[in-house]
C-alpha cells in the first residue's frame, strides 16, 4: 500500500441515492457544508449531523446530475435517516440503495495501473475529482479518492455482471507493478489522520469536536437540521 499498489474490494460500502426535484433541498438539511454550488465533476466530503449537531456519518457526496446524488457511506443507518428526514419534510424525492459496488485502487502506483485500463486521461484527475469512464461497454463513475493517504481511485461499479472481469483485468495488468489484493489498513489510516465513524467519533460528537470544522465552511449552512445546535 505504501510502496506499490493494491486492489480493495470495498463493495460493502453502500450508496444512498437521492433523486428528484427536492434532492438538493434534502441534502442541505443533512449537512452543515454548503453544497449550493457543487460541481458535478467534484465529490465532497460532508459531515452529516442530527438536530443536536451530532455526527450521523462522514460520507463522500457525489453529484451525478442536477437532481441526482449518491451518499457514499461505509456503515451506519444513513439510508433510514435520510428517508425519515425526506418523509418528515414531505419532500419530492426518492431515497433508495442502488446496485453500486465500489472497488478501490490504492497506492503510489495506482495511477499507472488505472491508465492501463481507462487510458491516460484518468491521470488528469485531481484529488476529489470524479469523471465518467468507459469499460467493456459500461459507463463508470471514477473518483480520485480512497481511505488511505497514499493516493488512489475509487471505481463505482454499477451492477455486478462485469465486476469480476474488471477485477481480473486490473490484477493482470498490475503484475509488473507488484499489485496485490488488500483492504483498508487501520494503522495506515490512523497515521494519516483519517477518522473512522463509530471508532474515532460517534453521534455524541460534533464536527468541531472531530476537527472537521473546515468542512462546515466559513459560513455555516443555515438550512441544516443541526445548524442552530452547532
Amino acid at each position: 500500500l505504501k510502496t506499490e499498489v493494491q486492489l480493495w474490494d470495498v463493495s460493502v460500502q453502500r450508496q444512498a441515492e437521492i433523486k428528484g426535484r427536492d434532492a438538493r433541498k434534502l441534502l442541505e438539511k443533512l449537512t452543515p457544508r454548503n453544497i449550493e454550488n457543487m460541481n458535478p465533476d467534484k465529490c465532497l466530503y460532508i459531515p452529516m449531523v442530527n438536530e443536536l449537531g451530532g455526527m450521523i456519518n462522514d460520507p463522500v457526496l457525489l453529484k451525478l446530475d442536477e437532481n441526482r446524488y449518491w451518499i457514499s457511506i461505509a456503515d451506519s443507518d444513513v439510508l433510514l435517516w435520510v428517508s425519515g428526514v425526506a418523509s418528515g419534510l414531505n419532500l419530492e424525492v426518492s431515497v433508495f440503495e442502488p446496485d453500486v459496488f465500489p472497488l478501490a485502487v490504492q497506492g503510489p502506483k495506482s495511477k499507472k495501473l488505472m491508465e492501463k485500463i481507462f487510458g491516460s486521461k484518468i491521470g488528469n484527475l485531481k484529488y476529489f475529482d470524479v469523471k465518467k469512464f468507459s469499460y467493456g461497454g459500461h459507463t463508470l463513475n471514477v473518483a480520485r479518492t480512497g481511505w488511505s493517504k497514499q493516493g488512489g481511485f475509487e471505481i463505482y461499479v454499477e451492477g455486478y455482471d462485469y465486476a469480476l472481469n474488471l477485477w481480473d483485468e486490473l490484477m493482470l495488468n498490475g503484475k509488473d507493478l507488484n499489485v496485490r489484493p488488500g483492504c483498508p489498513n487501520q494503522l495506515e489510516r490512523i497515521e494519516s489522520g483519517l477518522l473512522s465513524y463509530e471508532s474515532d467519533m460517534t453521534i455524541d460528537n460534533t464536527p468541531y469536536e472531530c476537527g472537521l470544522e473546515r468542512f462546515c465552511g466559513t459560513e455555516l449552512n443555515s438550512s441544516c437540521i443541526g445548524a442552530r445546535a452547532l
